[in-house]
C-alpha cells in the first residue's frame, strides 16, 4: 500500500506529479485536509488560502518547473500579491490589514518553479525574535512537544513541515531564522550563502544578514526546494540583479549532491565557539553537547578527518556591533503613528525605539566591526572543508519562556538559546542544520525532543554541506522519526 502523501518525501511527490501518478489538485486537497486537522493545535499557519490554492492547482497545465504542482506556503514576512501579509503583528490586523499588489522576488521565483501556495506560515513580529509567539495569533508550537515553541522566525514553516501539513517550506534567515526552527523541530534547514537567492538589497536585508533557504524533513527534499528557489534563466544560469552575488551550481547539482553524496574524505573542524561569549552567559547544555559529539563520531566513522579547531577567541566588538545593526534595521520599520506603536510587542517597540536613537557614526562603526569579524570567521572556516558547530545551546524552549515584558532580558535569552547562528549571517556563509539526535522520552515529549548541529562551509559550499548531511542522514535515519501529532491528522 502506498503511504499517504504527507508520509512521503517531496522528491517522490514531484516524481509522481511528473509521471501522472498524482495531480496538483490531489496533493493540494490532501495537504489542505492536514492543515484543517492539525493547525488549530500546532499554530503553524497565520493564513490559509484554500480557494486560491485550488485555482492555482487546477490551472497549472503541463508539467514545467522543478517544483511543478508541489504544495508549500509563504512565510508571513513575504509578500504574495492579493494575500494579506501580517508580519506577525497586530499593527497589520483587522482594519489595518495590508494586502500587497506585487509579490516579492522569492515568491515569484517559487511560482515560476511551479509551487502551489496554501497560505502564509506564522512568523514573529517583523521576524525579529528567534521564537514565534505573537500577540496577533496563537504560538507556533513544536510538534514534538506542544508545550514548547517551534523556534523562529520561520517557526510556522518548521511546525508545518514537522507535523506533515507541508512537504517542504521556504524560510528566511537573518540571525538563524531557518536553522533555529529546523533544529527545534527535527528538520533540515539550510541558510544559503549571501547573494545566492533573492533576498533584496543590503538595506532591505538588514545589511546583507538575511538570506532565504529551504526547510524539509530530508536532505534531498531541502536540496529539491533549493533548486526551485534559484531564479534560473532558460540557459540554466542564475541572474543576479543585486549587488551581492555568489556563483550558483549547475541546475540539478544541489539535488545530486544530496542524493549521491560521494565526496571523498573531508577535513572537518569541530568547535563550540560563539561570538556572544563574554557578552552573555553562553553554556552548551548536555543534550546539545551529546548531539555535537554524536555528529562528530559519525562523520569520523564515515571516513572523514574530524579535528578540534582549538579555541577561537571571541571578538569583544561583536556583541555591541550586532546589537547596533539589529536595532538600526528595526528603526526602519515603517511605523510612526503612536497608536500603532502601542500595538507592538515590548521587544519590537524597544528595538525600534533604541534603533532610532543610534547615531549614524555608531552604525558605521558597527558595520566596520562586523566586516572585520566576517573576514576573521571566513578565514577560520575556510581552513577546513566544513566546520561542525552546535545547533542550539539548549533543548527547545517552553512556550512563554521568553520574558515578554523586559526586552533587554528577552534579547539575552535569545542569545543564550541561539548563540551559534547569527555570526554565520554576519560572515555570509552557508550553514545547514541537521537533526542528529533526540533526547530521552519525557512528559509532554513521549518521542523525545530533537537536537541538531550545524554544518558550516566556505562561501558557495552548499553542495558539500548537503552531501555531508545526506551521509549523516543515511546513518542516523532521522527522516523515519515522527512527532506525536503526526498520526492524529
Amino acid at each position: 500500500m502506498t503511504p499517504a502523501p504527507h508520509d512521503r518525501p517531496a522528491v517522490d511527490l514531484v516524481a509522481d506529479l511528473r509521471s501522472g501518478a498524482t495531480t496538483p489538485t490531489a496533493l493540494t486537497e490532501h495537504f489542505l485536509a492536514r492543515i484543517a486537522a492539525l493547525n488549530d493545535r500546532v499554530g503553524a499557519f497565520a493564513t490559509v488560502t484554500p480557494e486560491p490554492a485550488r485555482e492555482r492547482a487546477a490551472s497549472l497545465g503541463e508539467p514545467r518547473g522543478v517544483l511543478w504542482g508541489l504544495p508549500t506556503a509563504d512565510k508571513d514576512l513575504s509578500n504574495r500579491a492579493g494575500v494579506p501579509t501580517g508580519f506577525g503583528s497586530r499593527v497589520f490586523a483587522g482594519e489595518r490589514r495590508f494586502v500587497p499588489e506585487v509579490s516579492d522576488d522569492i515568491v515569484r521565483v517559487l511560482d515560476e518553479a511551479g509551487v502551489v501556495s496554501l497560505g502564509k506560515t506564522a512568523a514573529p513580529e517583523f521576524g525579529f525574535p528567534s521564537y514565534t509567539e505573537t500577540l496577533v495569533g496563537p504560538p507556533a508550537r513544536n510538534p514534538w512537544d506542544l508545550g514548547r515553541g517551534a523556534g523562529g522566525s520561520s517557526g510556522g514553516a518548521a511546525a508545518a513541515v514537522a507535523s506533515g501539513m507541508l512537504p517542504v517550506a521556504p524560510g528566511s534567515d537573518g540571525g538563524g531564522s531557518v536553522r533555529i526552527p529546523a533544529a527545534a523541530c527535527g528538520l533540515v534547514g539550510l541558510k544559503t550563502t549571501r547573494g545566492l537567492l533573492p533576498a533584496g538589497g543590503g538595506v532591505e536585508s538588514l545589511g546583507g544578514l538575511v538570506t532565504h533557504g529551504p526547510i524539509a524533513r530530508t536532505t534531498a527534499d531541502a536540496a529539491l526546494l533549493l533548486e526551485g528557489m534559484l531564479p534560473r534563466s532558460a540557459d540554466g544560469s542564475v541572474p543576479h540583479p543585486r549587488t551581492l552575488r555568489t556563483a550558483a551550481g549547475p541546475a540539478g547539482s544541489y539535488l545530486a549532491a544530496a542524493q549521491r553524496p560521494e565526496i571523498g574524505r573531508l577535513r572537518i573542524g569541530v568547535s563550540a565557539f560563539s561570538a556572544w561569549e563574554g557578552a552573555y552567559d553562553i553554556r552548551l547544555g548536555d543534550e546539545a553537547r551529546a548531539a555535537l559529539d554524536l555528529a562528530a563520531r559519525t562523520l569520523s566513522d564515515l571516513g572523514h578527518e574530524v579535528v578540534d579547531t582549538g579555541r577561537w577567541e571571541p571578538d569583544p566588538a561583536y556583541a555591541p556591533a550586532f546589537r547596533t545593526l539589529w536595532m538600526a534595521g528595526a528603526s526602519a520599520v515603517p511605523i510612526d503613528d503612536p497608536a500603532a506603536m502601542e500595538l507592538l510587542e515590548p521587544l519590537t517597540r524597544w528595538l525600534i525605539g533604541v534603533g532610532r536613537q543610534v547615531p549614524a557614526r555608531q552604525v558605521v562603526e558597527a558595520v566596520t566591526a562586523l566586516a572585520a569579524f566576517e573576514r576573521t570567521l571566513v578565514g577560520r572556516v575556510s581552513a577546513y572543508d566544513a566546520v561542525l558547530l552546535p545547533g542550539m545551546a539548549q533543548t527547545p524552549r517552553p512556550i512563554g519562556w521568553y520574558d515578554a515584558e523586559d526586552p533587554e532580558r528577552n534579547f539575552a535569552q535569545q542569545c543564550e538559546y541561539t548563540p551559534y547562528t547569527s555570526m554565520i549571517n554576519v560572515a555570509g556563509l552557508p550553514a545547514l542544520a541537521a537533526p542528529v539526535s533526540w533526547t530521552a522520552p519525557a512528559d509532554g515529549a513521549p518521542a523525545g525532543l530533537p537536537m541538531g548541529v550545524q554544518l558550516v562551509g566556505s562561501p558557495g559550499a552548499e553542495r558539500t554541506l548537503l552531501s555531508l548531511s545526506a551521509q549523516l542522514e543515511d546513518v542516523l535515519q532521522w527522516a523515519r522519526r515522527r512527532p506525536p501529532v503526526w498520526v492524529t491528522g
